[in-house]
């Protein structure tokens, strides 16, 4: 059995590029119940597996969010997109996120409001069973491409619209760092030819879901922003971009106008 003190767990771990090293040799070292896990948790982070899938969770806005191997990790950034939205989660709001992977997003917001009703969708059927084991008792989780598989209920109803849709343009996959293009599901990663594949047709067909006043959120980069926003306008929706520094996060927020 190799050595698995936290010294030689960490040496290990920066070893193989691990930035945070002392930080993921602790949070293994406290997930694992007995050496051989331990042994084979490291392996596998040495290996490349991202920590959340090895430890079977991510942190995520104050919340350890249930990921499972082959589902789109949560990025911090997204946290920003988080608290843009919580902004208008009043009481009874319909709250719709698209593309929801492990379900993080909304269920970050619905523990700042417990009041919404939640809505989820996702074309990965990996992500689905994720999200539904987070959202169980919060939200209604469907399979399916964007808006297609949802409810006809909440057509023209929902108030906060989030959607953190795959933005990284095709030809830039490979330059990711292997732990997510090796390890995260393609769709969750290429965008198309720009990357903004998928948000033009989240923006083409969001006026006809939200409510009227409802807001559209979107997760983009700080260089592609400004042809989301454009998509935004070009289909009915006022558009503003936000951005935070410190975690580099840039979100586009869409309103439906109140219309007379």
């Amino acid at each position: 059995m190799p050595d698995l003190t936290e010294s030689a767990i960490v040496a290990r771990l920066r070893g193989a590029g691990c930035v945070f090293a002392e930080d993921e040799a602790a949070l293994l070292l406290e997930a694992a119940t007995n050496p051989e896990q331990l042994e084979d948790m490291v392996q596998r982070r040495v290996d490349g597996l991202p920590l959340e899938q090895i430890l079977g969770w991510a942190e995520f806005a104050g919340l350890r969010v249930l990921i499972e191997p082959g589902v789109f990790v949560p990025r911090r950034r997204t946290e920003f997109m988080v608290e843009l939205a919580t902004e208008f989660a009043q009481d009874r709001a319909v709250v719709l996120d698209l593309c929801c992977g492990s379900g993080a997003v909304g269920a970050a917001i619905f523990a700042l409001n417990p009041a919404i009703d939640l809505f989820a969708a996702d074309i990965e059927s990996a992500a689905v069973q994720c999200a539904r084991r987070n959202l169980a008792g919060k939200g209604q989780v469907f399979e399916g491409d964007l808006f297609e598989p949802l409810p006809g209920s909440i057509k023209g109803r929902v108030d906060i619209l989030t959607c953190n849709a795959p933005y990284v343009p095709t030809d830039e996959i490979r330059l990711m760092p292997p732990e997510a293009r090796l390890y995260e599901p393609n769709v969750t990663l290429d965008g198309g030819a720009d990357g903004l594949d998928i948000q033009r047709r989240v923006a083409a067909e969001a006026k006809r879901w939200l409510a009227p006043g409802g807001h559209l959120f979107i997760e983009s980069s700080e260089r592609q922003a400004p042809e989301t926003a454009k998509a935004f306008r070009n289909n009915g929706l006022t558009a503003r971009i936000e951005h935070d520094d410190e975690r580099g996060g840039t979100v586009v927020i869409g309103t439906r106008p109140i219309e007379p």
